[in-house]
């Protein structure tokens, strides 16, 4: 099953990225080489609207560090502009203003 939905993933060129939180951690999906807001918008339309930047994570430092502390203290986490393109498993937090 597993290799069946990477093929579907790679066929059909998605990748997934995460968010969390205290309460949730979510999987998002989009078409790879989508940019940070674009990617901001499958949230909610006011992501990429207001964008101001995404905190990324990589998800190897996410997983390395213990989490979202661990990689801030690690200085694993980075800010990226409206530019960056999101990569697979990146762990974004995202800055909007509307």
């Amino acid at each position: 099953l597993t290799r069946l939905i990477h093929a579907g993933y790679d066929l059909l060129d998605l990748q997934t990225y995460f968010t969390v939180g205290p309460k949730e951690a979510r999987a998002w999906t989009i078409r790879r080489g989508w940019t940070a807001p674009k990617a901001a918008g499958v949230i909610h339309g006011d992501f990429e609207k207001g964008f101001i930047r995404a905190e990324t994570i990589a998800f190897a430092d996410f997983v390395a560090s213990g989490g979202e502390a661990g990689a801030k203290e690690a200085g694993k986490m980075r800010a990226e502009g409206k530019e960056y393109i999101v990569q697979d498993g990146d762990v974004l937090h995202f800055r909007f203003n509307v």
